[in-house]
């Protein structure tokens, strides 16, 4: 089972999608497809920073934000106490305290593996990779 970053989330509502992902993610079944509340949060942030500057924009990723809700409504996973408790060990650890770890919490507390673009400041290990994603299995430091 995988849980889809915010980097490859945000990967899919691009127009000139990268086609390797999509037919990646096609290939998995899509009850095995995930994402975090915080990739919504992040997402959500993006929509309001954007809605001065360029509001057809911003009314155009909230609606596709609006349809990934509807899409992962049974899929997307909470941040509970143990999760959070498992991102600050791992904070403390590693010296990060970015949102990225909480979406390595997440998978960490419920066996996931995680689809991302970014292998920074986590204890990522490279389970396959592409030119536009890694599958990757965090690890406690």
């Amino acid at each position: 089972m995988v849980l889809l970053d915010t980097m490859v989330l945000s990967e899919l509502r691009k127009r000139s999608r990268n086609p390797g992902l999509i037919s990646w993610i096609a290939s998995l079944p899509t009850n095995d497809l995930f994402v975090s509340v915080v990739s919504i949060g992040e997402i959500q942030r993006g929509i309001e920073m954007k809605r001065n500057q360029d509001p057809a924009f911003a009314r155009s990723l909230a609606d596709w934000l609006d349809r990934v809700l509807m899409s992962y409504q049974e899929r997307s996973l909470p941040i509970d106490l143990s999760t959070v408790r498992r991102w600050g060990r791992l904070g403390a650890a590693l010296g990060h305290r970015g949102a990225d770890l909480m979406v390595a919490a997440t998978a960490l507390q419920r066996a996931l593996t995680v689809a991302t673009r970014n292998l920074r400041g986590t204890n990522w290990k490279r389970l396959a990779r592409s030119r536009s994603y890694t599958i990757a299995a965090v690890s406690e430091p």
